[in-house]
């Protein structure tokens, strides 16, 4: 098992990462979360990894922190919920607000992800409730500058739909933003939010 990696970023995308270890090139498909807390390309990153292993794929996940990792891990647990899912429902709420909502039951707020139905959502706040208290953390991110400004909203807008939202609803939240000059990362944020919110 690869649990974690240190290296040079080679590429970032709003959904995977290729990390230079030692010339070895890895490439690892990642939340939004994780994202916003990796360095620009060419700076060294240290990445929590999940390798999944299937008999057409070996498939590497990497993330910012131990505590996504754990929240990961609990959630593919979950019957109906794989990694896909599990990294969509991280790039849809940064964890600490993912873990409250399960905490509080919040239905609504969890459907408004991509790929969470009704009865996904109700699953995933009735068998992750024993093990919210332990994933709780104080929320202590500090995003940084990841991807370059230009093309940024053309960018978030080609990731949203990657999440799993139609081409209108990513215009939309994207043109309700009002901050100019956002990077991508900033920007998928924030339509994120507006559209849970929504």
């Amino acid at each position: 098992m690869i649990g974690r990696l240190s290296g040079v970023v080679l590429e970032l995308q709003p959904s995977w990462l290729l990390l230079d270890v030692h010339g070895v090139g890895y490439e690892l498909e990642i939340p939004l979360s994780t994202l916003e807390q990796l360095p620009a390309v060419g700076q060294a990153a240290t990445v929590f990894t999940h390798l999944v292993v299937r008999e057409d794929a070996h498939l590497l996940y990497g993330f910012a922190s131990h505590q996504e990792r754990m929240l990961f891990r609990a959630l593919i647990k979950i019957s109906g919920v794989g990694p896909k899912l599990a990294l969509s429902l991280l790039s849809g709420m940064e964890p600490d607000q993912l873990l409250r909502c399960l905490q509080h039951g919040e239905v609504v707020a969890l459907t408004r992800i991509p790929g969470v139905g009704k009865k996904t959502a109700e699953r995933l706040i009735v068998e992750m409730r024993d093990r919210v208290s332990t994933l709780m953390t104080s929320s202590t991110s500090t995003f940084s500058t990841m991807l370059p400004a230009q093309n940024a909203m053309q960018e978030a807008e080609q990731a949203l739909i990657s999440l799993g939202y139609k081409p209108v609803d990513a215009v939309r939240a994207l043109a309700s933003i009002d901050a100019p000059g956002l990077d991508t990362a900033s920007l998928l944020r924030a339509a994120l939010r507006s559209m849970v919110r929504g």
